[in-house]
């Protein structure tokens, strides 16, 4: 199994050891010994190396390599168990309720299809489900005291005073039963006003406000329900809610499709609007529409991470403030043993929530009768469905095995791999280009920094 990944970004030569998570930037002759170092023995090394350095400098080289290797930072093995016991008692950590199956945009690449995920009619969540929601998730979630609630759509700001309601819920919950909810909202933002703003500000952990970047590229997908563009409507409510939040969490969260490969503009965008915390994300979505990334945008869209991450740098360099979510990575080891090998826990600690009550493995499952795992009233009924997402390792995807992200990834979204590939075990190969040249970025920024 691959055991170190090398890299050169951003002016830096870069070590990876994937086991051990040892991040190194090395110097020309290191650079070279590691690539004989693993199939060579010393003589060989030596021979192989003594035309371009001295021999003084490739012992030395050698000796440092070896005393990495002997620290366990360099060619390191696995430390993680081969049968990975993951969520053993079946508790749920987080939901993300569909407070409502509609929405005033129609955006063209949505994949809840504009709101109502398919279904004739377009629904609002009824206070009595979203409250047995919060009680199935406390009931849940065994001794387990932060627990995490995202009020998703379609556009839940349809359906804000069961939300609020909701939240007062939760909080009455919370006293009864000594946990903590970490409540968020996801938004399209047309419908925020002040008393939104305010009730938000005073209650919600964070926010995720959608908007895809330069005016022009926003409106050509993001539309109204008279095809009209959102930009207008919704840029000076984000900036309105950013002033409001302070030193609160929110993210500004974009979309590229093919349309914007150039995705780096609207990602400056962002920073000239003055919002610091932002996210751009690839689109998913059939290969049959013209805005589908393929693979023959890859070359393009992995050059695009790379000037992106030399415009993040050089702003980091001047404002630690700005943020863009796939350049944070923690080069300690992140998250648990379980993050880190099974991801997002969707379809086990993470489930979603339909209007009418029927928990799904996520939000992108949704309407899709098959992962229809039951719901808030009589709980799980398919139990083959959480055994399946509970058994999706990157220990034992073939194609997570054989890829030096695969701690940093945790094996990618599940439900990518289903609607590409029709097997959550098989990952979205398009994407996983797309996460390793992230994760490469990611990392080079953290090197030039530190």
């Amino acid at each position: 199994m691959l055991k170190i990944h090398k890299f050169e970004l951003n002016e830096k030569k870069i070590v990876l050891d994937i086991n051990s998570g040892a991040v190194h930037i090395v110097d020309d002759i290191i650079w070279d010994v590691l690539d004989l170092y693993d199939e060579k023995d010393i003589k060989e090394i030596e021979l192989k190396l003594e035309n371009k350095y001295s021999r003084q400098s490739i012992d030395e080289a050698l000796k440092e390599v070896q005393y990495l290797v002997k620290q366990g930072s360099l060619y390191s093995e696995s430390q993680y168990p081969e049968d990975l016991d993951y969520n053993k008692n079946n508790l749920v950590k987080a939901m993300c309720l569909h407070i409502a199956h509609d929405c005033n945009l129609r955006c063209s690449y949505c994949f809840a299809s504009q709101g109502d995920y398919n279904k004739e009619e377009r629904l609002l969540m009824p206070l009595e489900v979203g409250k047995k929601a919060l009680e199935y998730l406390v009931q849940n979630s065994g001794s387990r005291r932060n627990l995490e609630v995202d009020f998703f759509g379609g556009e839940p700001l349809m359906n804000f005073d069961v939300v609020k309601e909701l939240v007062y819920y939760g909080r009455e919950l919370e006293k009864k039963h000594n946990k903590n909810f970490r409540f968020t909202i996801t938004t399209n933002a047309v419908l925020l006003d002040k008393p939104k703003m305010e009730f938000i500000n005073e209650h919600m952990s964070n926010v995720v406000m959608s908007l895809d970047g330069r005016k022009e590229i926003n409106d050509a997908m993001r539309l109204t329900a008279n095809n009209k563009g959102s930009y207008d409507l919704i840029v000076s409510n984000i900036a309105e809610m950013i002033k409001l939040r302070g030193d609160k969490d929110y993210f500004v969260r974009g979309t590229f499709t093919s349309k914007n490969l150039d995705f780096t503009e609207d990602v400056k965008h962002f920073y000239d609007l003055g919002f610091k915390k932002t996210s751009v994300e690839p689109v998913v979505t059939d290969l049959k529409h013209d805005y589908a990334i393929k693979e023959e945008h890859l070359e393009t869209i992995l050059n695009e991470y790379e000037k992106l991450s030399k415009f993040y740098l050089d702003v980091k360099k001047k404002a630690d403030n700005f943020s863009f979510f796939h350049f944070n990575i923690d080069l300690n080891q992140g998250p648990c043993i379980y993050k880190r090998l099974a991801g997002c826990g969707a379809g086990s600690e993470y489930m979603a929530v339909t209007p009418e009550g029927d928990l799904y493995p996520c939000h992108q499952f949704v309407g899709d009768l098959d992962f229809r795992m039951g719901n808030v009233f009589e709980g799980i009924i398919n139990n083959n469905i959480r055994d399946n997402f509970k058994k999706v390792n990157v220990l034992n995807k073939e194609e997570c095995k054989k890829c030096w992200a695969r701690y940093y990834c945790s094996g990618g979204c599940h439900a990518n791999a289903y609607y590409s590939n029709g097997d959550i075990m098989n990952p979205y190969s398009v994407g996983c280009e797309m996460e390793r040249k992230r994760i490469e970025c990611a990392i080079s920024v953290q090197a030039n920094l530190i």
